[in-house]
């Protein structure tokens, strides 16, 4: 890190005073928030969808089929 702050001066693109204001690290913090969240949105939607009704089991089932093929699974 070291190396990068002797070739690269805080300040280069913005002012120094301006990087250690306190408003600008309301304004980072916010922005990494902001980006973890949408990071988090984004993988939610790449996975597979999860049906908490899958979860339990179902007391509502027929005992016998209702289809016209009579050798139908229950």
């Amino acid at each position: 890190m070291a190396a990068i702050e002797t070739v690269l001066p805080m300040g280069i693109l913005l002012p120094e005073g301006l990087l250690r204001d306190q408003s600008f690290a309301v304004l980072a913090a916010f922005v990494a928030i902001n980006t973890i969240a949408y990071v988090t949105l984004a993988v939610a939607k790449v996975l597979p969808k999860v049906y908490v009704r899958d979860w339990f089991g179902n007391r509502n089932r027929r005992a016998e089929t209702r289809s016209i093929d009579p050798g139908a699974p229950v």
